[in-house]
């Protein structure tokens, strides 16, 4: 089986998004199924058969994103779509419109996976406007978008609540993006801190991801300061890149955190991510609007205990409340809860062992298996048919 995963962004843009694509379609091969994907070219990325990268120009106030020419896209995804039995969506732009129309013209099912809680960001970049009209705008938008769609993928069970209170009618799977727990399995502790000159026995924080606005980690630093008055040796890491971080370096230094918080910039996910991990001692996160929480299943792969706001997908992951804490949603709370960990080497030791046991259950090849069957169906057209009668059988 041949599928189609058309996209705005991919690596090497970091976010869940890039990071989902990636995961799925190395690990769908395991399952016969043989992905391709169309996605935006940033500059000079090494030639991939199975990827085709189509031009583009940096998004204004957000460089790292590529707006791409419309008809390059469209071009890209009729070139692969007619290869394909399915088109899988990834974003809600260009990508949305050029897979959705391809899709149609070669008549084969077309999914998106609903990745992005859009009605909780747009407030942070067009702030001059109004945030209930932002949000209803984003609500029609997400609506209109997933009913034109034969089935939409969300990654947590708060995401399939928030789309169907929008007034979506396709049918929504809950599948989330599985973990490569190999990846993270050999992370180097002493080589991470050498290198970043934090001695061995300082006790770490760390917070991993997009360095935005929506990621609230401006809370995490309102957190550290209050938790170094108790524990004055503690280094909060921010490792990420993003549109917040002039904003958060000037927060810190009004905080007065001075060495007490470092910002890496971004890390290679393949060995400077895994040593990041691996030198930490809690892991830190404060995301009320995540549609997923892959870094939370990454830290916990490496045994790491994490300290989380539990809100929308997050709330997934952290509801059994294995190899984690998770406080009530104010700095202070959330700083108790970090010290607490820190100083007791016996529950730190406790929950990194839960966790580590608890994201087994998260691999990247039971999410692969779940996804395959997902595509197999629709592409026999079996959910397709059952939904109709479902519908049809439904009183007005």
């Amino acid at each position: 089986m041949r599928v189609l995963m058309v996209s705005d962004v991919f690596f090497p843009r970091v976010n869940g998004v890039s990071t989902s694509i990636e995961t799925f379609r190395h690990t769908l091969v395991g399952q016969g199924v043989e992905v391709r994907v169309v996605a935006p070219r940033y500059g000079d990325e090494p030639d991939d058969p199975h990827v085709a990268r189509v031009p583009g120009r940096p998004v204004p106030r957000d460089p790292e994103d590529r707006l791409v020419a419309w008809r390059a896209m469209t071009a890209a995804v009729r070139a692969q779509a007619a290869a394909c039995d399915l088109i899988h969506i990834q974003t809600p732009f260009a990508a949305h419109y050029a897979g959705l129309r391809e899709a149609r013209r070669a008549g084969v099912p077309v999914l998106a996976t609903y990745h992005t809680l859009f009605e909780e960001y747009l407030h942070h970049y067009a702030p001059f406007l109004p945030a209930a009209g932002l949000r209803a705008a984003a609500r029609l938008f997400s609506r209109r978008q997933c009913n034109a769609l034969d089935g939409v993928v969300v990654p947590s069970t708060a995401m399939h609540r928030r789309l169907a209170d929008y007034g979506v009618r396709q049918p929504i799977h809950v599948l989330p993006t599985g973990i490569p727990l190999s990846r993270f399995a050999g992370g180097d502790r002493a080589r991470f801190r050498a290198a970043h000159g934090i001695r061995p026995g300082r006790p770490v924080a760390l917070f991993v991801g997009r360095v935005a606005h929506e990621k609230n980690i401006g809370f995490l630093l309102e957190m550290a300061a209050q938790a170094v008055r108790r524990c004055p040796d503690l280094l909060l890491i921010v490792a990420g890149e993003g549109p917040a971080l002039p904003a958060l370096r000037e927060q810190a230094a009004q905080l007065g955190l001075g060495e007490s918080v470092r910002f890496t910039g971004y890390l290679d996910r393949h060995r400077d991510l895994p040593d990041c991990y691996a030198a930490a001692d809690v892991f830190v996160f404060a995301s009320r609007t995540e549609t997923q929480g892959l870094v939370l299943l990454e830290a916990m792969a490496v045994g790491l205990p994490v300290v989380a706001l539990a809100y929308m997908g997050s709330v997934d992951i952290l509801a059994p409340r294995r190899g984690c804490r998770v406080p009530d949603d104010d700095p202070a709370s959330f700083a108790a809860a970090v010290v607490e960990v820190l100083a007791d080497p016996a529950l730190r030791s406790r929950l990194g062992s839960e966790a580590w046991q608890y994201a087994r259950g998260w691999s990247d090849e039971a999410m692969a298996q779940r996804m395959a069957e997902l595509y197999r169906a629709y592409h026999n057209r079996e959910i397709i048919a059952q939904w109709k009668a479902h519908t049809k059988a439904r009183p007005a």
